[in-house]
C-alpha cells in the first residue's frame, strides 16, 4: 500500500455482519484549502459508522483525508464528499460524519451529514443505568 495521498479507500469484510455495532473515528488533524483564499483550514473530523459487509482499512483511510490537504472546497462540499465517498465504499447500514472546522473569520463551523442504508431499521436502544453499591467503608 502507497505512503502516498491517494483517494483509494481499501475495505476488508466485516467479521460481525450478523450484527449491529458502532465504529467511532476521530480524526483530529484534517486539512484542506479555503477555495477562496488558499488558505488551510483545520478541522476534527468524527466518523460513527455501523458496517454492513464491509469495514474501511484505516491505513487507506488515513491516505484518503491526507489527500484533501491540497484541495480548495467549502467546508459543506468538503464534508459531505467525504461521506459520498465513504457511502460508496463501504455500503454501511448507517454512517454519520461530523466536521468541526477551527475558526475562520471568527466563526467556528461544524457540519454533520449522515447516511442511513434503504430498508435498514436500528435496534432499539438499550439504556444501562449506573448503579451505585453500597460497599462499607473502613473506619
Amino acid at each position: 500500500m502507497s505512503t502516498q495521498p491517494s483517494k483509494n479507500l481499501e475495505t476488508f469484510p466485516n467479521p460481525q455482519p450478523g450484527r449491529d455495532y458502532l465504529i467511532h473515528m476521530e480524526i483530529p488533524e484534517f486539512t484542506s484549502l479555503c477555495p477562496l483564499t488558499g488558505q488551510p483550514d483545520f478541522a476534527t473530523l468524527i466518523l460513527d459508522y455501523i458496517p454492513d459487509q464491509k469495514n474501511v482499512e484505516l491505513k487507506s483511510l488515513k491516505l484518503y483525508m491526507w489527500s484533501y490537504r491540497q484541495e480548495g472546497a467549502f467546508h459543506e462540499a468538503i464534508t459531505n464528499k467525504i461521506l459520498d465517498d465513504l457511502v460508496k465504499a463501504l455500503e454501511p447500514r448507517y454512517m454519520r460524519l461530523k466536521a468541526k472546522w477551527w475558526v475562520r473569520g471568527g466563526i467556528y463551523t461544524t457540519v454533520v451529514a449522515d447516511h442511513r442504508k434503504e430498508g435498514w431499521t436500528p435496534q432499539p436502544k438499550v439504556d444501562i443505568e449506573e448503579f451505585e453499591t453500597n460497599v462499607p467503608t473502613r473506619g
